[in-house]
C-alpha cells in the first residue's frame, strides 16, 4: 500500500482517504442471506415442478429433468418479460441469478434491450451472443467429462 501512495499526488491521497470516509458499507451477511433464500426458494419451486410431471405425466426422476429445465427457464423468462424477474434480481442479487432460472433471465433481457433493431438482428443476434457462449462451454465440457469416464472405463475397468 504504501507503494502506492508513492506514485500518488497528495491530492490524489486526499481524495483516496475522503473517499474511504464516505463509502457506504455493503450488508454483506444481509445480501448472503436474501441471495441463500431466494435461490432456494426458487429451486424448491424447480422441485415442486419435477415432482408435478413425475406425479401427473409419470415422467421418471431422470425423464422429468429436462423439462423441469426447460419450464423453468419459460417461467423465468415470463417472469423478465413482466419485469417482475428484474426485481427479484435486484432485491436477491446472486440468488437469483445463480439457478437455470437466471440463464432464462439474461438471454431475454439482451433480447428485449435490442428488440428496436429488428427480429434477426436485433432479437436474434443479441439473444444468442449470451447463450452461445454457454452452449459452446456445456458442450465442450460434456465432451471433455465423456471422454475422462471413456478413458477411465477402459483403462480402470470401471
Amino acid at each position: 500500500m504504501a507503494s502506492k501512495n508513492k506514485t500518488k499526488t497528495p491530492e490524489q491521497i486526499q481524495y483516496d482517504s475522503l473517499q474511504k470516509k464516505h463509502e457506504l458499507k455493503r450488508p454483506i451477511i444481509k445480501n448472503c442471506i436474501r441471495a441463500f433464500f431466494i435461490g432456494g426458494t426458487i429451486c424448491l419451486i424447480g422441485q415442486a415442478v419435477t415432482y408435478g410431471y413425475i406425479y401427473f405425466f409419470d415422467f421418471t426422476e431422470q425423464t422429468a429433468s429436462n423439462p423441469t429445465v426447460a419450464t423453468m427457464v419459460f417461467f423465468a423468462m415470463l417472469l423478465t418479460g413482466f419485469g417482475v424477474y428484474d426485481r427479484l434480481g435486484q432485491f436477491s442479487g446472486a440468488g437469483s441469478a445463480v439457478p437455470v432460472t437466471g440463464f432464462g433471465n439474461a438471454v431475454i433481457s439482451s433480447a428485449i434491450e435490442h428488440r428496436t433493431e429488428g427480429y434477426v438482428l436485433g432479437v436474434g443476434g443479441n439473444m444468442f451472443k449470451l447463450a452461445g457462449s454457454v452452449i459452446v462451454f456445456g458442450v465442450f465440457s460434456a465432451f471433455v467429462i465423456v471422454l475422462i469416464k471413456t478413458l477411465l472405463v477402459q483403462w480402470g475397468g470401471f
